[in-house]
């Protein structure tokens, strides 16, 4: 162990530990459900999951994990073995991330707005054994079984908030629970490194990559979101973040953690959202940007005021400033986080400062919309120069690739060891984000290294542009990316959707923009209308670029 006396001081030759050895009575797998059996014998009264006008205790929730986890076994699943679940933000899978786990299986939690072929290749290369699916997605689960030569057994999830839908296995999920044991035991497994679930990237080239995770980081990522996040036993969480989206950014483990309440959403509409956070007085909820601009853009008749203050974490891409300021008056208070499937969700987090009280508005959310400083619970991220590996200088101004290490980290990619290798390349996982580091230790993502464009040899960040586009006062989202060249080689295209009954001409976006960019940042080309996103709410730039290219032949 090496505790050696420094020089010049009396005494012995430094400790040795050799005959102190790991045990039972001194060691303890991590593990998330650990969390489950600690708020449920603390808190077993209290109300745990509200879904519509059903609700849950800690105590009942408790035995529906564990009759989960019993059924589970009884059908034969068992360490390793893969159970998938396509269902949205209800009991069910927030369940399954308890009942799967305890039953030594690793959950493989379905994007519920994947087409057939893409669920048919997530199953059989993540090898699943059992499906548990929600009615309403029947129709795109029984294409998907169809083209496997050999598919899982299914189980319903016959939720009665649901649309319902074709039975397509031998026993609805009560059923399975109701062949459980209440009282099978919480326990970890023996090893922390050992999967705790596989989630799938969203694949916008070739097939998905599966993101192995372990016990030990979805525990460590839990604690890290509740010390961040302020979560306490009087938290109440909305679920308008995807349980399915890096396992609810392991929010699903970090809620009960605190012992709060989680309150499930089967979908994300800003009136429901409003009324709950008044009926239930939510406390907390997280969400892409896409989210808040739901809510800002609502109909004033579906708006609520509270009389407190709701907590919101977004991630993906920066917020730009004039959403966290419109946020705030609302009576939401922003945090911004970073992060990746890779790491589990959030990375970094932008911590608040006090000085920061003082700073004009536009000044403040400027602030608060950089990536922040690496999550406690972590390690290490740095900027980096993927070519020598030299961490770049703490300037604001000296760009490289924000580049992560330490206890969050994926184990690798299922079956992929090339793109694993390339990954973890020379020590760190590789994020593909460019960012700075601000000498307060805080880092800014200017662009993902596939979206910088290029013109006439200048590096221009498309988030800095969209950051301009979203301060006109008629725009509600904006998205920049490279359009093919002649002259310049690149471009930058704006895509633009406008707020609600407002106008604004491509030549009155642009001169905006040339009124607060270097011209050669702005766009010379814009294009109005809805802009395509991911299930999760990440605008999809591939898309556009695309269409850019469309544009230029």
């Amino acid at each position: 162990m090496g505790l050696q006396n420094p020089k010049g001081l009396p005494g012995g030759q430094g400790m040795e530990d050799g005959d102190l050895i790991r045990n039972p009575a001194n060691w303890r797998a991590l593990s998330p459900v650990d969390f489950l059996a600690w708020t449920a014998a603390v808190h077993p009264n209290k109300t745990a999951v509200i879904h519509g006008a059903q609700s849950w205790n800690w105590r009942q929730f408790s035995e529906r994990c564990r009759r989960l986890a019993s059924a589970l076994k009884g059908l034969g699943i068992g360490t390793g073995d893969v159970v998938a679940v396509m269902a949205p933000n209800g009991p069910a899978m927030l369940e399954a991330h308890y009942g799967i786990p305890m039953a030594g299986a690793v959950l493989n939690a379905l994007n519920i707005r994947l087409d057939a072929e893409t669920i048919a290749f997530i199953l059989g290369h993540a090898g699943a054994k059992l499906l548990l699916t929600d009615r309403e997605f029947s129709p795109v689960i029984a294409k998907a079984l169809g083209r496997m030569a050999s598919p899982p057994l299914v189980v319903d999830i016959d939720d009665p908030m649901g649309a319902g839908g074709e039975f397509l296995g031998r026993m609805d999920y009560e059923a399975l629970l109701a062949k459980g044991d209440p009282n099978h035991p919480i326990a970890p497994p023996a090893d922390e490194w050992q999967a705790i679930g596989v989630n799938y990237t969203s694949g916008t080239t070739g097939n998905p990559k599966g993101v192995v995770v372990h016990h030990r980081g979805a525990f460590l990522n839990a604690l890290g979101n509740l010390m961040m996040f302020g979560l306490t036993r009087d938290s109440v969480y909305l679920w308008t973040l995807p349980m399915f989206h890096c396992n609810g950014w392991c929010y699903t483990w970090a809620v009960t953690a605190a012992g709060g309440t989680h309150v499930c959403l089967r979908q994300i509409d800003p009136g429901p959202i409003f009324d709950l956070i008044a009926q239930h007085r939510v406390t907390h909820l997280c969400g892409a940007p896409v989210v808040l601009n739901l809510l800002i853009h609502a109909p004033d008749a579906v708006k609520r005021r509270f009389e407190h203050r709701v907590e919101v974490a977004t991630g993906g891409a920066a917020p730009p400033s004039p959403v966290i300021a419109a946020m705030e008056r609302m009576g939401f208070r922003v945090t911004h986080l970073y992060g990746l499937t890779e790491s589990y969700g959030p990375a970094a987090v932008c911590v608040w400062q006090e000085d920061w009280a003082g700073l004009d508005p536009d000044a403040k959310a400027a602030q608060m919309a950089r990536q922040g400083a690496v999550y406690p619970t972590l390690g290490d991220l740095a900027v980096i120069d993927p070519e020598t590996m030299a961490a770049q200088p703490a300037d604001g101004r000296s760009m490289g690739e924000v580049m992560l290490k330490g206890h969050t980290i994926m184990k690798g990619y299922l079956k992929n060891p090339p793109a694993t290798e390339a990954a973890f390349r020379g020590g760190w996982f590789h994020t593909g984000d460019l960012g700075v580091m601000h000498p307060d230790g805080y880092v800014e993502i200017k662009d993902r290294s596939k979206d910088i464009i290029i013109s006439g040899g200048e590096n221009i960040s498309s988030l800095e542009v969209e950051e301009a586009l979203y301060r006109h006062p008629a725009v509600m989202e904006a998205a920049v990316v490279a359009k093919p060249d002649p002259k310049w080689g690149e471009t930058p295209m704006a895509f633009v959707t406008l707020k609600p009954g407002a106008e604004a001409s491509a030549d009155s976006i642009v001169a905006f923009c040339r009124e607060r960019l270097a011209h050669y940042k702005c766009p010379r080309f814009v294009a109005f209308g809805p802009l395509p996103k991911t299930s999760t709410g990440k605008i999809q730039k591939f898309a556009l670029r695309e269409k850019a290219k469309e544009e230029a032949n």
